[in-house]
């Protein structure tokens, strides 16, 4: 992504010219890396949290609320956008839907695509993530 950027800045600013595939590029590699970033962090227990009463519990009740955190948050709307980003992606597929702008990129499927990869990686994270606090309680 830092490659595509440098290139894409280096021919806008030194050579005056621009590329609207490199552009769209740019959107779609920072949209998967975010997208991809959502599972990873979970996995890694890194997510934001508002911490006022959470940090100040013991470990075990920590422990149940992040599994019931996931039953009840992560995993149902995980499995409503994987459900409605595959048919999102199957339909941009079926299309054969391009870049509206002349010279953007084709294949809009792959990027759309990657929405439910993603939250499917996030459904196996959160997987780990309870089996993992399951195991804090049940010590």
């Amino acid at each position: 992504m830092i490659a595509n950027v440098f290139v894409d800045v280096a021919l806008r600013y030194v050579f005056n010219n621009s590329s609207i595939a490199l552009q769209e590029m740019e959107w779609h590699l920072f949209s998967a890396m975010f997208l991809l970033g959502i599972a990873y962090t979970l996995q890694k227990n890194a997510h934001v949290r508002v911490d006022i009463f959470y940090a100040k519990f013991p470990a075990k009740k920590q422990a149940l609320i992040n599994i019931v955190g996931f039953f009840i948050f992560i995993l149902p709307i995980s499995l409503l956008i994987v459900y409605y980003g595959a048919d999102f992606a199957y339909l941009a597929y079926a299309i054969d839907e391009k870049s509206p702008d002349p010279g953007g990129l084709t294949y809009r499927f792959i990027i759309k695509s990657m929405i439910s990869v993603s939250f499917i990686l996030v459904i196996i994270s959160g997987i780990l993530f309870a089996k993992d606090n399951y195991r804090i309680i049940t010590q």
